[in-house]
């Protein structure tokens, strides 16, 4: 019994101190443009730019573009795993950044 309160306790902690992390985006760039960020945190791209969509596409994680967001939309992603993780904006290749998760 004891053993599973310590491991419950050990997952909730996770939820409460979990952290959102914000990338902005704007004149085609992603501002910062490397972060470090602990597991379980979440990070959120926003779009402010005025007339441009974009997308955050991990190729290693995913096959497909997840889609584009437009000025003033979000998009977040939580990364489950530990490692430096590469992504680009999916319409403007030359646009990249990287997530590390320590």
């Amino acid at each position: 019994m004891k053993k599973l309160l310590i491991l419950l306790l050990f997952f909730v902690s996770g939820f409460l101190f979990a952290k959102e992390h914000i990338v902005n985006i704007q004149k085609f760039k992603f501002t910062p443009q490397h972060i470090t960020i602990s597991k379980g945190d979440t990070v959120k791209w926003v779009n402010i730019e005025k007339r441009q969509y974009h997308s955050v596409w991990f190729e290693s994680l995913e096959k497909e573009d997840p889609g584009y967001f437009f000025p003033g939309e979000t998009y977040s992603k939580t990364l489950p795993n530990t490692g430096k993780l590469d992504y680009r904006c999916g319409p403007h290749p030359k646009m990249t950044g990287s997530v590390t998760v320590k």
